[in-house]
């Protein structure tokens, strides 16, 4: 008997270093640069915000006239995430993901893994890379070129040239994950760094999540997470894109000779919620009682200050109870709602001059039944 209870005693002690041992994983994507027809506002004419067509004011932004306005569809880049290293099939975005729009794939791992991207570029004619924040990289995976003393296969990560293929390596230790008093998980930044300000404005931008040991399941889940949303607020300078030349030609002919003119590059200024703007951002549904993560991300230059608002709902950050959250160009901020006021409640930018040029959307709870 006392045997028996021994055996007992150290079958739990086993079970219990099996649960709290999770082993690591190399965590593969295959991703590849395309150009895509982006539409800023798909809703046109209505702004679904207010239930109306576009007033004068919004279709400065929305509206193209064949003169001296694109409109809301631009030429643009986007990573765009294959099954495997031929890059013949895409892989196909859940429902869940769907708000993401123009963001490339969500990249995640838990703390003690390797992430392993396989970089295709698929554009015509312009070099890209893939430069992450927050994880741990060497020169070769870094996505950066700049005067840093190295050569030769440290240098091939730099640039990705149309037609070919890199694969950069980065490791996920302690410090790449969330500190002392973050969630379980928080995001960072990717992007292409060639020319960093062309390629992030042409839209070649996507999120890391990064979670402590354990906390990402086989199924791509968050343990204790019931839904997640990631939304970068960034003016997307169109002024500024790789294929600015190539939309004016096939929307503005008549605006070749007027890329300085003020009123043209303030109808180039789309002012985004994951490349969306006045209320077309989809997706964002949750239940009444959720845990619900959300990751706040911003891209762009000194008019990039950006303050996220939700409506009819309160979240935490770092134990603080907000409604409005801080973003400066750069910055990533991750924060936890549990809703409990059913409803559709507006999600927008709280800066004035954003608010008008449509940095908008909402987010539905519905009544746990």
């Amino acid at each position: 008997m006392i045997q028996i209870r021994i055996l007992l005693s150290h079958l739990a002690v086993l079970l219990l270093f099996s649960e709290a041992v999770t082993a690591t994983s190399t965590r593969t994507y295959y991703i590849a640069a395309e150009e895509i027809l982006w539409d800023y506002a798909p809703s046109y004419p209505v702004n679904p915000m207010h239930g109306a067509e576009f007033n004068e004011d919004e279709k400065v932004f929305v509206e193209g006239n064949n003169a001296d306005r694109i409109g809301r569809q631009y030429y643009k880049a986007r990573y765009i995430e294959y099954t495997d290293a031929s890059f013949t099939k895409t892989k196909e975005r859940p429902p869940e993901w769907r708000h993401l729009g123009i963001l490339g794939p969500v990249i995640r791992a838990n703390v003690g893994d390797t992430i392993k991207v396989v970089l295709r570029n698929k554009l015509a004619n312009m070099p890209i890379s893939l430069h992450p924040h927050g994880v741990l990289y060497r020169k070769d995976s870094e996505g950066t070129h700049y005067a840093d003393g190295t050569s030769g296969d440290d240098r091939k990560d730099d640039t990705v040239e149309p037609g070919e293929t890199h694969t950069y390596l980065w490791q996920v230790p302690e410090r790449s994950g969330p500190g002392p008093e973050d969630p379980s998980s928080i995001v960072w930044l990717y992007h292409s760094h060639v020319n960093e300000v062309v390629d992030t404005n042409t839209g070649l931008v996507g999120p890391i999540i990064i979670s402590r040991r354990g906390v990402l399941q086989n199924n791509g889940k968050l343990k204790g997470i019931d839904r997640e949303f990631v939304a970068l607020f960034t003016v997307f300078d169109e002024n500024k894109s790789f294929f600015l030349d190539k939309n004016i030609s096939t929307f503005a002919p008549a605006a070749t000779d007027k890329k300085e003119d003020e009123s043209f590059v303030e109808s180039n200024l789309m002012h985004s919620m994951n490349g969306y703007v006045y209320h077309n951002l989809p997706g964002m549904t949750m239940k009444e009682g959720e845990t619900v993560r959300w990751y706040q991300l911003s891209l762009g230059t000194e008019v990039d200050l950006h303050t996220p608002h939700w409506h009819g709902n309160t979240l935490t950050e770092t134990g603080r109870r907000v409604d409005v959250v801080n973003l400066l160009p750069g910055t990533h901020v991750t924060v936890d709602m549990k809703p409990d006021n059913p409803g559709v409640w507006m999600y927008h930018c709280h800066v004035n001059d954003h608010i008008d040029a449509g940095m908008m959307a909402s987010y539905t709870v519905t009544r746990r039944k």
